[in-house]
C-alpha cells in the first residue's frame, strides 16, 4: 500500500518562500507520477505541479516561474519549493501519486492521496 505524508506548510508573508515536503511509503513501482494540487475555501482542488513517471514536468500557469516539483528517489520524497507567494496561494496543499496519469494535473487521475498541510500567505 502507498501511504503519503506532507509537510513544511505554514504561514508567511506575501514575497517569501515555503518548501513541502511529501514523504511516500509502500511504492512498489519507481515510476510513479506524483503531483501537488490545493484547495482553497469555496473552490474546487486544482493542479499545482506533477512530475510524470518519464521525467517531465509540468505546472500550472498560476504558479510557472515561482513553483518548482522534485523528487528524490532515495528518500522516495517528493518536494514542492514555492517561491514569491502571493496572498492567492493561500490554500491546503495536497501531494498525490499513482502509477500512471493520462493528464497530469487532473485531480481524479491519482489513487494515492496525503491528508494536506496548510499555507497561508499574508500581505
Amino acid at each position: 500500500q502507498v501511504q503519503l505524508v506532507e509537510s513544511g506548510g505554514g504561514s508567511v508573508q506575501a514575497g517569501g518562500s515555503l518548501r513541502l515536503s511529501c514523504a511516500a511509503s509502500g511504492y512498489t513501482y519507481s515510476n510513479y507520477c506524483m503531483a501537488w494540487f490545493r484547495q482553497a475555501p469555496g473552490k474546487t482542488r486544482e493542479g499545482v505541479a506533477a512530475s510524470v513517471s518519464d521525467g517531465s514536468t509540468t505546472y500550472a500557469d498560476s504558479v510557472k516561474g515561482r513553483f518548482t516539483i522534485s523528487k528524490d528517489n532515495a528518500k522516495n520524497t517528493s518536494y514542492l519549493q514555492m517561491r514569491s507567494l502571493k496572498p492567492e496561494d493561500t490554500a491546503m496543499y495536497y501531494c498525490a501519486a499513482d502509477v500512471w496519469t493520462e493528464e497530469p494535473l487532473a485531480p481524479r487521475d491519482y489513487m494515492y492521496w496525503g491528508q494536506g498541510t496548510q499555507v497561508t500567505v499574508s500581505s
